[in-house]
């Protein structure tokens, strides 16, 4: 198993797209926090994630189980990920 993946994240709210590398070993919900940090790094404070913020694939729109395992949702190289 790869010891990280890289994903698009795009950010509809800040109308930006980031890619991110992430543990595939790592539980969704800790991405999301680093996620949610980053995002707010890059946009400098403009853009506050909330706790309710979800992550879902920008594919399908399926919303992803924050306490599954990356590796466990499907979770590759090249997945978009929306954080909204």
């Amino acid at each position: 198993m790869n010891d990280k993946v890289i994903v698009e994240v795009i950010v509809p709210a800040a109308e930006k797209k980031f890619d991110v590398i992430i543990p595939p070993g790592s539980r969704l919900s800790e991405v999301k926090k680093l996620m949610s940090t980053i995002i707010s790094e890059l946009t400098t404070g403009k853009l506050k994630t909330e706790k309710t913020s979800v992550l879902c694939d920008a594919e399908s729109g399926s919303i992803y189980d924050i306490n599954k395992k990356v590796a466990e949702l499907g979770i590759k190289n090249g997945t978009k990920i929306m954080f909204i």
